[in-house]
C-alpha cells in the first residue's frame, strides 16, 4: 500500500504546477491533501477527480482557507468528516476514510505562526487531540494519520533549530507534546522509523522568504503517524523534491499492507 501526503497550499495552484500529472504516475493507493483552500464547487475540472480514485473533500466554512481531502483506490467503507469539535470542524482539519480494520486520516493541525490567538487555538487543538489519539489506539483499528502536523519534533527536523526555539512549530511545549504522542502514548513516526538520523533530505516545508528552498533551509512538518502494529509494515519512505507543487513537498511511504 502506497500513501502520499501533501500540504497543497491551494489545490488549484498545485494543479497548475503539475500535481495531478505527477500523481497519475505514482501508483498511490491513497493520497491525503491538506490546505486545499477551495470549496468543492470550485473544483469542477476533471483533474480534481483523478481516474480510478474515490475522492472526498472537506471544506472550511471560510472560503479560501484550510480544507482537507482524501483520494483512495478502493471505495471506503466509511468516511468521517471532522472530530465533532465545532471550532476546528469549521476549519476542516480532519477527514478519515475507513477500509475494513484500517483507518487513514488527512490531518491539518493548526499553525500558530500568525500570532498569539492562533497559537492558543493550536494548543487547544493539541489538548483535545491527545485524548483522541489515545482513544484511537484503544479502538482495535490500525491507523495512518497523514498530514501537516505543524511541529518539527527534533533538532534534526529543521535547519536553523537554534534560532527557532521561541517560534511556533518548534516551541518546547509543542515538541514535548510530540514526545508524549510517540514515546508515551505509543504512536510511530513512520519516516523516522526508517530514517532515524536523516536531516536535510527529511525536510518537507520551506519558507517562501529569502532563498530557503535553494539553500534547503527547511523544516520537517509533514508526517505519517501509524499505530504500533504497523511499525514493521513500513517499507520505504521518501520526500519528493524534483518538482515544486507547493511550499511543502509530498511524503510517500510504502507499507506491506493490502488495502
Amino acid at each position: 500500500m502506497r500513501i502520499i501526503t501533501l500540504n497543497a497550499n491551494g489545490i488549484r495552484s498545485a494543479a497548475r504546477k503539475g500535481l495531478f500529472d505527477w500523481l497519475a504516475i505514482q501508483n498511490a493507493d491513497i493520497v491525503c491533501l491538506q490546505e486545499t483552500k477551495a470549496q468543492e464547487h470550485q473544483l469542477a475540472d476533471v483533474c480534481f477527480r483523478p481516474d480510478g480514485l474515490h475522492c472526498r473533500y472537506m471544506d472550511a466554512f471560510k472560503k479560501g482557507y484550510s480544507g482537507v481531502a482524501v483520494y483512495a483506490r478502493r471505495p471506503p467503507d466509511k468516511v468521517i468528516a471532522g472530530l465533532g469539535w465545532q471550532e476546528f470542524d469549521a476549519e476542516a482539519r480532519y477527514l478519515e476514510m475507513r477500509f475494513g480494520k484500517l483507518g487513514v486520516v488527512s490531518l491539518y493541525l493548526p499553525s500558530g505562526t500568525s500570532g498569539e490567538i492562533r497559537q492558543a487555538a493550536k494548543i487547544r487543538f493539541m489538548d483535545q487531540f491527545l485524548p483522541y489519539l489515545k482513544k484511537l489506539l484503544r479502538s482495535r483499528r490500525e491507523y495512518v494519520i497523514c498530514g501537516d502536523w505543524n511541529i518539527a519534533h527534533k533538532t534534526i527536523d529543521l535547519k536553523n533549530w537554534r534560532s527557532n526555539q521561541k517560534n511556533s512549530g518548534f516551541l518546547p511545549e509543542e515538541r514535548a507534546w510530540l514526545d508524549v504522542v510517540f514515546e508515551q502514548v505509543g504512536w510511530v513516526d513512520a519516516y523516522r522509523h526508517l530514517h532515524p538520523t536523516a536531516e536535510g533530505e527529511s525536510y518537507t516545508w520551506w519558507s517562501n522568504r529569502g532563498q530557503a528552498w535553494a539553500k534547503n533551509v527547511g523544516w520537517r512538518l509533514d508526517y505519517q503517524v501509524v499505530t504500533p502494529a504497523l511499525r514493521d509494515k513500513i517499507q520505504r519512505a521518501s520526500v519528493y523534491k524534483e518538482q515544486r507543487f507547493s511550499d511543502h513537498a509530498p511524503l510517500t511511504i510504502d507499507y506491506d499492507v493490502t488495502l
